[in-house]
């Protein structure tokens, strides 16, 4: 049996659905059951267990009829809003509950926990020269409270991984992860926001898009593969912001002009955005965010491939799956 946390997150649906499409138990503790999208295939399947959580804190009575069971901890789970204006919003999820699902392995005797963090905290490269997981952590996302949380996790795990204890420890670090069962959305605000307008101006910057389903066969195989204590990039396509929209108004079908906005009026956004924050009004744009957006943060998944047998779907898939759920819902 194995824990999964945020199964109700693109990536945990996706985990989820590889989990259960494989035959393995899962115990999925969820504070809203209404969010789990499952396919008719699946739905209501005996081998899924939901327990209620709040916070995170699991409930005690529902977790002891399972744990002895546990054979392994999948932790999706994350707070990745942007507009929280504070580092200690993003620290409850990021950093908080994983020290708690390692008291949980140790309390119960849990083997393994695979843990799902951000290619962000890993230095970008280029096109030419795709960052490996040596690379270190790396302006501007040092300046991002999601990043920066996460890596706190990541290095409490690295010395949990090495302590002696016994606990098997894999991080995984997605890069922008594209598909189906994108529910609230997340990633697929960007799709959205592009989806049959005739312009779309962006920044300069680009990301190494992954297909979530790649992304999720990883992590699933991570339970059993790859090496403790180890970090493994799960990304895939490089391409810059206007690539991708081009790319996506040519499988969608429609026409559109993007065009690349110059850094200047990028970085004037972002203090617009700023004052709006000082002003206590809730927004994603800020200095610290629009800057990363200026960034080609493109990976390197050979490590992924070798260690993890992560596959490798066309972006062009991907993006047909997230538009193809999204109109069946």
């Amino acid at each position: 049996m194995i824990l999964l946390t945020g199964a109700s997150g693109l990536l945990g649906h996706n985990v989820l659905i590889t989990l259960l499409q494989r035959g393995e138990q899962v115990i999925a503790p969820l504070r809203d059951a209404s969010r789990l999208h499952l396919p008719a295939s699946l739905a209501g399947s005996p081998n899924l267990h939901i327990i209620p959580m709040e916070g995170i804190q699991f409930p005690l009575p529902e977790f002891a009829i399972h744990h002895s069971h546990i054979s392994a901890i999948i932790n999706c789970a994350g707070t990745t809003d942007m507009s929280l204006p504070n580092l200690d919003d993003f620290m409850p999820v990021n950093k908080d509950l994983v020290e708690h699902l390692v008291m949980l392995m140790r309390d119960h005797n849990i083997p393994t926990l695979v843990h799902v963090s951000t290619a962000n905290t890993i230095g970008y490269g280029s096109a030419d020269r795709p960052a490996t997981e040596e690379a270190p952590f790396q302006e501007p996302f040092t300046a991002s409270y999601y990043a920066r949380s996460k890596r706190d996790a990541e290095q409490m795990l690295d010395r949990v991984a090495h302590d002696g204890s016994g606990c098997r420890i894999v991080v995984v670090n997605p890069s922008f992860m594209v598909g189906a069962y994108d529910t609230k959305p997340s990633s697929g605000k960007l799709l959205l926001a592009g989806y049959k307008r005739r312009w779309m101006a962006v920044p300069k910057g680009g990301k190494s898009f992954v297909h979530v389903r790649d992304a999720a066969e990883a992590v699933a195989n991570a339970v059993t593969m790859g090496v403790n204590g180890e970090h493994y990039l799960l990304t895939g396509e490089s391409m810059s912001l206007k690539e991708f929209y081009e790319l996506q108004a040519e499988v969608c079908g429609y026409k559109q002009r993007v065009l690349e906005l110059p850094d200047v009026l990028v970085l004037a956004a972002g203090k617009v955005g700023d004052l709006l924050r000082w002003m206590k009004i809730r927004t994603q744009l800020c200095t610290r965010n629009v800057r990363q957006l200026l960034v080609c943060e493109y990976y390197d998944n050979g490590k992924a491939r070798r260690q993890l047998a992560m596959p490798q779907t066309p972006i062009v898939d991907a993006i047909k799956d997230f538009f193809g759920w999204d109109r069946e819902r």
